[in-house]
């Protein structure tokens, strides 16, 4: 037990099966699957975060019926081709001690992508519309209905007779339903719709349904957000009203038998809502979003049910998690991206080994990114994730080499930290007195602070490793003659570049990497913030501004500001952006300023846009790779990250777990 968190790894009881400790990966989509089935590289993938110590996995959502394929790569749990799949991760993940649940799903009219790129079919309640992916989906009939509430029955029968010890229904996010329930998405008048009963029916007898498919040792449990955050959304009285009643439900104990199964075992508690882009930033929230900030909404679940609760919403910490158990707002705390960035977390955590674990900071990039991608989902941080397969576990080298890394930013750390695991002898030099290169930069935009935890985690990885760490320290002819490496690694990083611009003698124009470092005081005026990538950089300087009630226009050649960041991080950022008062104009690049006017060129025609009355300009342009000039002699070399070509932390530090692991696999 952790002399820490001794509530957190109190072992819990969910209907027939007891939990090791209280730690949860949640249903999230991975795009591991193998053509809609669990594969080796799924189950590798839970495998590791079981092996970490993890108490409950929650398998991402599978499909009950033919029309619940809301992407091309939902898995599918609708015949029996299935049962291998599920069979053989639950076996991998009993080996280490956890226990593993199924998601049983319908999206209903939230439905992502249809076949071959063609516009999405969707069926629903009622035909009414989608407004986040442009849906007007079908009416189904009665008879439908009853086909998929047997479709989530037969599914969970399937899932449980091939070893899972559990299944989770999902009313959350607005998928159907909870569709069903809400009066402004259900527009019906029979016996499923109308009144609250009539609305609550369907939802009820999925429940029922799945209870008498599987038992009582099944566990059984209801996923469901307690706030949809959301125009036309539901909101929490309605919601715990709904909670109230299904908590209430019992079927009999087979047939003839005069004992009653209570239908729900636990409640999994979320916020949000996926019709509109104001509730899909609940879905998973990005660091703008306070740590464990659904536990409210938990705690008002536990007011009225004695079952365990679980919540989802940004808890990244084992004291956050501690903290909400310990307070009585939760049985459970859901660290679904903690265990992306790091699948150890809950056995460091059980060690008291918090200072090593690797925290995850919300930036969304590459997991919730990349399943919006369409791509397998990993971790900037940890591009280990989602790669366990090729990267795990790490090899050890058969003959131990001198290795140099040229440069302290992602790429550099990352290389250093695996070259030394692997067994290498590594010298790691910095020419600036600090680590984590541009990353220090990305900290110092309005609700990025967090953006450092990757330099802060990076640079521990290292020294646990055994690096030999020299910042201040540029590598110079001399010096690679007294390390003798036989290996370099290159990861020298990026350097602000300004584009070629007509700028008048008296116009004031700072680039936004001096702007970041430096803060440099601006005359009094509106300042042109001007964005050729659509990242990060030029909303987050164009918001800091707004707040201090600077006058700003934001102009971006990208179609529109934050074009490069993950839906999610980028609508609340726009959002922000929007009450601070920021003008917006996209689709311009920046070509010429005099004293009180920025000129900018359309992308996409002849016309040039006038800003007029700017007092000062800050310009994000593309960055343009360091290379350095030294004679590396007979060590083999390889360049990483932006030296290679600018781009952003997630190809650094990927470029560095690959450069370190083909010095193994060359050894």
């Amino acid at each position: 037990m952790s002399s820490l968190f001794p509530h957190l790894f109190e072992p819990i009881t969910l209907g027939a099966k007891t939990i090791r400790n209280r730690i949860v990966s949640s249903g999230h989509d991975t795009v591991l699957d193998d053509h809609g089935m669990i594969g080796d590289d799924l189950v590798a993938y839970h495998e590791e975060r079981a092996r970490g110590g993890c108490g409950l996995i929650v398998l991402q959502v599978s499909g009950v019926h033919e029309t619940a394929r809301y992407t091309n790569h939902v898995l599918m749990a609708t015949d029996d081709s299935s049962v291998p799949g599920y069979r053989t991760v639950a076996e991998a993940v009993h080996r280490h001690g956890a226990t593993i649940f199924a998601q049983l799903f319908h999206p209903g009219r939230e439905v992502m992508d249809g076949e071959r790129g063609m516009a999405p079919r969707a069926v629903a309640p009622s035909d009414e519309p989608q407004e986040r992916f442009k849906v007007v989906p079908e009416a189904l009939s009665t008879s439908a209905i009853k086909d998929i509430i047997a479709g989530y029955a037969s599914a969970a029968k399937r899932i449980a007779d091939s070893g899972i010890d559990g299944v989770e229904i999902v009313a959350s996010h607005g998928y159907l339903p909870i569709q069903f329930f809400n009066p402004r998405v259900n527009t019906r008048t029979d016996e499923y719709g109308g009144s609250p009963a009539s609305r609550r029916r369907f939802l009820a007898e999925v429940v029922a349904g799945v209870r008498e498919a599987v038992g009582p040792d099944v566990v059984v449990g209801l996923r469901i957000s307690g706030e949809e955050k959301t125009e036309d959304g539901l909101v929490a009285t309605e919601v715990l009203e709904l909670i109230g009643h299904l908590d209430a439900m019992t079927v009999a104990d087979g047939p003839g038998s005069g004992e009653q199964m209570d239908c729900l075992d636990y409640f999994s508690i979320t916020a949000g809502d996926s019709s509109t882009l104001q509730g899909a930033v609940h879905i998973v929230p990005s660091m703008q979003i306070d740590p464990a900030y659904a536990a409210s909404l938990s705690e008002q679940v536990k007011k009225i049910t004695d079952r365990p609760v679980m919540v989802a919403g940004r808890i990244n910490q084992p004291h956050e998690a501690e903290t909400a158990i310990a307070e009585g707002r939760t049985d459970m705390a859901i660290m679904t991206r903690a265990m992306i960035c790091d699948p150890a977390i809950a056995d460091k955590a059980q060690h008291d080994a918090v200072d090593e674990i690797r925290a995850c900071i919300g930036c969304n990039q590459a997991c919730i990114g990349h399943f919006q991608m369409g791509v397998p989902i990993s971790c900037i941080q940890y591009p280990e994730s989602g790669r366990e397969l090729t990267f795990l576990p790490r090899p050890r080298v058969r003959t131990r080499r001198r290795v140099l890394v040229i440069g302290g930013g992602p790429a550099g750390l990352k290389a250093a930290a695996v070259a030394a695991e692997q067994g290498d002898d590594v010298v790691l030099c910095e020419r600036e007195p600090h680590l984590g290169g541009a990353v220090l930069l990305a900290q110092e935009l309005p609700y990025r602070s967090e953006f450092g935890g990757a330099a802060t985690n990076l640079s521990a990885e290292a020294r646990r490793a055994g690096v030999d760490i020299r910042t201040s320290t540029p590598v110079t002819q001399q010096m690679l003659a007294e390390v003798a490496p036989d290996h370099v690694i290159v990861a020298t990083g990026a350097k602000q570049r300004m584009p070629q611009l007509e700028v008048d003698d008296e116009a004031v124009v700072v680039g936004a990497r001096d702007y970041l470092s430096t803060q440099p005081s601006l005359p009094a005026g509106r300042v042109l913030v001007t964005d050729w990538k659509g990242d990060w950089i030029g909303l987050g300087i164009a918001l800091r501004l707004a707040e201090a009630r600077v006058p700003v226009t934001l102009a971006t050649a990208a179609n529109f500001a934050g074009a490069a960041i993950q839906q999610y991080t980028r609508t609340l950022l726009v959002s922000q952006a929007l009450r601070a008062g920021v003008d917006f104009l996209n689709d311009a690049r920046l070509v010429g300023v005099d004293a009180s006017t920025g000129y900018l060129q359309s992308t996409l025609c002849e016309l040039v846009h006038e800003v007029d009355g700017v007092a000062a300009t800050i310009v994000s342009g593309a960055p343009q790779s360091v290379i350095p000039d030294l004679d590396f002699g007979s060590a083999s070399v390889r360049t990483i990250g932006d030296a290679v070509a600018p781009r952003t932390v997630e190809e650094a530090v990927f470029e560095g777990l690959q450069a370190a692991s083909s010095l193994a696999a060359a050894s």
